[in-house]
């Protein structure tokens, strides 16, 4: 039979009785409303109360899973509430990022120059938005964060850590905020390893506005390595052994005031001097 003929007609009750009998033998036979409905044909009957042929409709062919519309209701709705719960205790979206900067830097050339500015774009959206309309300070944090993973990748900085078995964590971070970036304004994030010694890589992040090259905010961190030295880090890079780079004014400085810090916390405490870096 060419079902995509049917059209709607009326008929007697002795033809609806035969018709009934031939779609019961379909699979996927439903009932809806007092009328049979076929599901995973290119047919749909629908039979009035009456007992003659309402409508005949040409539909897709689909699968017949065995759900009922009930079944389906109920799972999406417990899909929607996980999805809830997870998106209330985790920060979700900062995962997806995450883990979406790495891939990307994966994908793209590796950069054999472990001082080369790395450069990560990135545009203002609602989210990131305070009550002053414009990028609130702990999302500048936020995106340095994807830049510096998409830094550490492309460079292999990150291979060579997991190669000998050693591990980084943020130990120290200064930002200083110059220019407001507001929504929907693009940015750039120039990532750059300055120095490191004895304990610990330091990078400087700068946002940098596109349209005018302006730096709307610097970033400096100390990138803290453990259970063996940066020194080993970047000799299992570059096979050889490589000297840092002279350390900026601003740097030393830096770490003056970190050192300070750190004394007169131990002071206050009563903590006495280990060997990991605080």
């Amino acid at each position: 039979m060419d079902f995509n003929c049917v059209r709607p007609i009326r008929s007697k009750p002795a033809d609806v009785k035969k018709i009934c009998r031939f779609v019961a033998d379909v699979p996927g036979l439903r009932r809806y409303n007092g009328g049979e409905i076929v599901v995973g044909h290119s047919l749909l009957i629908g039979l009035g109360r009456t007992g003659s042929v309402r409508s005949s409709i040409v539909v897709p062919p689909l699968v017949d899973l065995g759900f009922s519309i009930f079944e389906v209701m109920w799972v999406s709705v417990l899909v929607l509430a996980l999805t809830t719960v997870l998106f209330s205790l985790l920060d979700v979206w900062y995962f997806i990022r995450a883990f979406l900067s790495v891939l990307r830097s994966r994908l793209q050339p590796v950069v054999k120059d472990l001082l080369k500015e790395h450069t990560f774009s990135g545009l203002v959206l609602p989210h990131d938005l305070d009550f002053l309309l414009h990028m609130n300070n702990s999302r500048y944090l936020r995106e340095a964060d994807f830049a510096r993973l998409s830094f550490f990748t492309r460079s292999g900085l990150f291979g060579a850590i997991h190669a000998i078995g050693a591990g980084m964590v943020m130990a120290a971070s200064t930002i200083r905020y110059r220019r407001s970036l507001r929504l929907l304004e693009a940015f750039e994030i120039r990532t750059r390893l300055i120095c490191w010694d004895e304990k610990a890589f330091y990078v400087e992040q700068r946002f940098v506005a596109p349209r005018d090259g302006f730096v709307c905010a610097i970033l400096l961190s100390r990138q803290h390595i453990i259970g063996n030295s940066p020194d080993k880090v970047v000799q299992t890079m570059c096979k050889r052994k490589v000297e840092s780079p002279e350390f900026p004014d601003e740097v030393m400085h830096w770490i003056d005031y970190n050192d300070s810090s750190s004394q007169k916390l131990r002071a206050e405490s009563g903590v006495t001097m280990n060997s990991k870096d605080d």
